[in-house]
């Protein structure tokens, strides 16, 4: 589960970084590479796993996929909030900075 919610994530973030004309303002490109950088890492745990358990790898746990599951949106909640930082501290649009200065 933990793939594929991260493979989603990277493929969602992806496609709007390609259509969206602020890219590199927004830092999209950070976001898409955090999300393909934990598919990859997810990518190898899941073969390093089925080498280990071989078919039983398809068959799962409901508690294990449900552990799963709320790892990879945990992932994916702390990849935006990650990203949200970075907007912070670079503040590509000046929002901050404008409502800083005007308090």
């Amino acid at each position: 589960m933990t793939l594929l919610i991260a493979v989603f994530a990277a493929v969602i973030t992806t496609i709007i970084w390609y259509t969206n004309d602020k890219r590199s303002r927004l830092k999209l490109g950070t976001l898409a590479l955090m999300y393909w950088g934990a598919s990859l890492m997810w990518m190898v745990d899941a073969v390093v796993e089925y080498i280990e358990l071989g078919a039983e790898y398809f068959t799962p746990a409901s508690s294990d996929m449900l552990n799963d599951a709320f790892l990879g949106l945990s992932v994916v909640a702390f990849g935006l909030i990650i990203w949200i930082v970075i907007l912070m501290v670079k503040d590509p649009l000046g929002v901050v900075r404008k409502t800083v200065l005007n308090k």
